[in-house]
């Protein structure tokens, strides 16, 4: 089951919440995480030698067992995979999602064009909840666009189908990622619902955390790009929930966890892949440091991570050094 207080969730994303990433913000706190999406057609037609979905199943023995998020607009196809992946032992519930934008996911009628058409909607989760025994949850949108804003009754839809718990990102089809994303509008979707439901949409910090809990009255929180090279904001949520001081790692150690997850990554992935999948996870975390931009560019020429490691370690002792010198002239 679920966690239920509060639910600090890891958001599904695309080409970033394999284990790697799921272990780290586990150990700071997060206690829902999901997998990568995953089709459920090319699932249940995949040859088993296919490398691509045992990559997006894979589940560390140390980390809590995830979620894992079907796509798919075939009630029966998503209900056949529901069952599959039910039998591996592997997950803690199944997501359905019906809130993915991109054109590739939409084109063919999944994600958040499925909420376009509310009785398929209903026709999927029915056939997800009578194909597992674990909880089913939905991630959604606000709607398709500012037009047909169908939350509240696509809550309702889960609910009476059998759906567990509802992570509602504050954003429609049409914005992407982006604008603010309207916390009243998901504050709405809650109360709709008997089922927990979890804000989704721009949590980056302790305080908006706090603030969105209190403005909304969500059962918890599903962070996504705010976790991107930042693992150690699901602790200091649960520290301010807690009222305890907020304590922010310094850059040395986010340097140590960067390198922490390459380390995984290459264990994992070997070093070829490891290095190709890390670039982007080293630019977030030096997002926002002075000279971040130079380092970028080097990073990306680098192909074995040994050096991508040192480059880090002397960016960091610069930034130290720069640090110290202002502290001195200041």
């Amino acid at each position: 089951m679920i966690d239920p207080s509060p639910i600090l969730a890891l958001a599904p994303m695309a080409g970033i919440t394999d284990w790697p990433m799921r272990l780290l913000c586990a150990e700071q706190g997060c206690n829902y995480t999901t997998t990568e999406m995953v089709s459920a057609m090319g699932y249940l037609t995949a040859p088993d030698s296919l490398y691509v979905y045992q990559y997006l199943l894979a589940v560390h023995p140390d980390e809590p067992r995830p979620a894992v998020q079907l796509f798919g607009h075939h009630p029966d196809l998503m209900g056949q995979a529901a069952q599959r992946l039910s039998e591996l032992g592997r997950f803690s519930a199944i997501d359905i999602n019906m809130g993915c934008p991109a054109r590739k996911v939409t084109g063919s009628g999944s994600g958040s064009a499925l909420m376009r058409d509310l009785p398929l909607c209903a026709q999927i989760i029915t056939a997800v909840r009578k194909s597992t025994v674990l909880p089913v949850t939905v991630k959604m949108r606000l709607g398709w666009d500012n037009d047909h804003l169908c939350a509240p009754e696509l809550a309702h839809i889960a609910q009476e189908c059998g759906a567990d718990l509802l992570t509602v990102h504050g954003r429609t089809r049409e914005q992407q990622y982006a604008g603010q994303a309207d916390w009243q509008a998901v504050a709405r979707v809650k109360q709709a619902v008997r089922i927990p439901v979890l804000l989704n949409g721009d949590i980056i910090s302790a305080d908006s955390a706090l603030r969105a809990l209190r403005e909304t009255g969500c059962d918890g929180l599903a962070i996504g790009r705010g976790a991107l090279g930042n693992p150690f904001l699901f602790a200091q949520i649960r520290a301010a929930l807690a009222g305890q001081p907020v304590v922010y790692p310094t850059f040395e150690q986010v340097v140590e966890t960067a390198i922490r997850h390459g380390e995984m990554m290459r264990a994992w992935k070997q070093e070829h892949a490891a290095v190709t999948e890390m670039r982007k996870h080293m630019c977030w975390y030096i997002h926002g440091r002075r000279g971040a931009a130079r380092l970028r560019t080097q990073l990306t020429a680098l192909d074995n991570l040994d050096d991508v490691y040192a480059l880090l370690r002397q960016f960091a002792r610069e930034q130290s050094a720069q640090s110290t010198e202002n502290c001195i002239t200041g």
